[in-house]
């Protein structure tokens, strides 16, 4: 079947179908999707956009899209991904903001790094060694820190500081779970 739908028309032209086996790509917004597909009795597998690829003919446009998803399902050998429930995509969005949150963390100590050793500041890698000695760099009087150097890295360790909590935030959410 070929039809053109927006975003909007899709779920309740879905409805109207009798009960039928629809294959996507395993993509964003896929396993919402798959969700809604299932609970009006219909059966969705998904594919993983990787063994989609070698059957798209030309130019990427949602029609050929859609014909290698179809070439793709009717092979026997096709593996599909199983969708996630909304419990695991829960489960999921946590470890992607606290991994978003670390990645965040550790450019931040590494700015705060590069910035003291423009002063001649050298601090060893580690997040450790940043909570520890840039306190008591900021009161060390006898280094080259300006007023504004001071203000700045302060600023820094109270970015720092918010993320640890953040990150712990994240962290005990997770142990909750398991």
């Amino acid at each position: 079947m070929k039809k053109r739908l927006t975003r909007k028309e899709l779920l309740p032209f879905i409805a109207l179908l009798p009960p039928c086996l629809i294959v996507m790509e395993a993509c964003g917004g896929a396993n919402y999707w798959s969700r809604q597909f299932s609970a009006r009795g219909h059966q969705v597998k998904l594919i993983s956009p990787q063994y989609v690829k070698p059957f798209v003919k030309t130019n990427k446009t949602d029609a050929n899209d859609a014909e290698a998803i179809c070439e793709a399902a009717l092979r026997p050998s096709m593996y599909f991904v199983p969708a996630k429930t909304i419990e695991q995509q829960d489960i999921q969005s946590l470890h992607r903001v606290r991994e978003r949150l670390m990645g965040g963390r550790v450019a931040l100590i590494n700015q705060v790094r590069g910035l003291l050793m423009e002063y001649g500041i050298v601090v060893a890698k580690g997040a450790w060694n940043i909570r520890r000695e840039l306190p008591l760099i900021l009161e060390d009087a006898e280094n080259e820190l300006t007023l504004l150097g001071r203000e700045t890295l302060l600023a820094l360790y109270n970015e720092l500081v918010e993320l640890d909590k953040r990150i712990k935030c994240f962290d005990e959410k997770i142990n909750i779970i398991f």
